[in-house]
């Protein structure tokens, strides 16, 4: 699906998705990825969201957010708390959501001036 939305130039955005890939600016992704305004971090994470460990976790607290978008996959499935329980810690605001929402949500938050950033599984 392509996402129609404003361009706002400079700016990390999600240009549209599908079944085992993301777009970011128009660049295809098949494998995790971290998003934010200004910073792509491709090869980030596990394959599937059962797979998530801390060093993913720290790796997306190190892009100081307000929030994480974290895509689980084709599915909504939640993560351990503990895991999610360090970005909790520093008061990051974590909500977890199919990888397609995270990609809409993600935009939208972008776009309102929020340090957000997209933690996104592909599958």
């Amino acid at each position: 699906m392509k996402i129609e939305r404003e361009e706002a130039a400079g700016l990390n955005q999600f240009t549209s998705y599908g079944d085992g890939w993301v777009a970011v600016g128009g660049e295809r992704l098949t494998a995790g990825a971290l998003v934010a305004a200004r910073d792509l971090v491709t090869g980030w994470g596990p394959p599937s969201i059962d797979r998530l460990e801390s060093a993913h976790v720290e790796a997306i607290a190190a892009l100081d957010p307000e929030v994480v978008l974290l895509g689980t996959g084709r599915a909504f499935r939640f993560p351990g708390p503990a895991l999610l329980a360090p970005l909790h810690a520093r008061r990051i605001g974590v909500e977890v959501m199919d990888t397609k929402a995270a990609c809409r949500t993600y935009n939208l938050l972008l776009a309102e001036g929020r340090r957000v950033v997209a933690a996104i599984i592909v599958e």
